[in-house]
């Protein structure tokens, strides 16, 4: 009897400290993918989020967009939920054409991302204001300049296009244009190879030129506080590419 009491102690000890194994597993794991599924950000799970982990859940957003398995977002809950503050964890650098929204095309809510949007992506001083305060004042982990395919933009740098101040803008694209030997065929906007090669070089240099122009960012980047990464996307998948960094 005295047998059977002790082996029972035992078994029950034993599954106590499983129990007690698989609760602390399963805290561990909500806590590590809470980070990617929380609909609205919060001041700690910002403060908890690394640069690499700000990175994959854009990733997993742009995955749910172009598999079309979006988040069903409460937009009158988020707004509540971001009105007494914002706690975003990227900003994103992106043209403005109309079919490249990064709040849209990574499947992200209100006072989750800053979203900076100019054509062709390009950096010039405000720009790199703007990222300033999203990375050193309001706590965000992650700078991404997007460009995409079939850019505007980029086609109007390519046949020298002149219009208004629009001139000026295109300028700012002209060294990537310069840079680009290696496209077979005529340099002009008629050349999808020789445009998609100049947008990707845009965004390189423009993550050079933030580099180069902000010693704050590059300050940040280099204490691991903050990740700079670029990437393309194609307007007629809905997918990101991302470079390597």
């Amino acid at each position: 009897m005295k047998r059977t009491i002790k082996i029972s102690l035992t078994l029950l000890s034993t599954l106590m400290a499983l129990s007690q194994v698989s609760s602390q597993t399963a805290s561990s794991h909500n806590d590590s993918t809470s980070i990617y599924m929380t609909s609205t950000m919060s001041k700690d799970l910002q403060k908890r989020m690394s640069p690499d982990q700000a990175l994959l859940r854009l990733k997993e957003g742009n995955r749910r967009f172009y598999e079309g398995k979006e988040m069903k977002r409460m937009h009158k809950e988020e707004i509540a939920n971001t009105a007494s503050g914002q706690y975003p964890y990227a900003v994103i650098l992106s043209c403005i054409d109309s079919r490249t929204s990064s709040e849209i095309i990574f499947d992200q809510g209100i006072g989750d991302i800053f979203n900076i949007r100019l054509a062709g992506n390009v950096a010039n001083t405000d720009v790199l204001g703007s990222m300033e305060f999203a990375c050193k004042l309001a706590g965000a982990k992650l700078v991404i300049v997007l460009g995409h395919n079939k850019c505007g933009a980029v086609k109007g740098t390519c046949d020298h296009a002149q219009l208004g101040n629009l001139t000026q803008l295109l300028e700012e694209i002209k060294p990537a244009m310069d840079s680009v030997s290696d496209a077979p065929g005529e340099r002009t906007s008629s050349n999808n190879a020789f445009v998609q090669a100049v947008a990707e070089k845009n965004v390189k240099m423009t993550i050079r030129k933030i580099r180069n122009d902000s010693a704050i960012l590059k300050e940040m980047e280099q204490k691991g506080e903050i990740n700079i990464v670029g990437g393309m996307y194609d307007i007629s998948t809905g997918k990101v590419e991302f470079f390597p960094y």
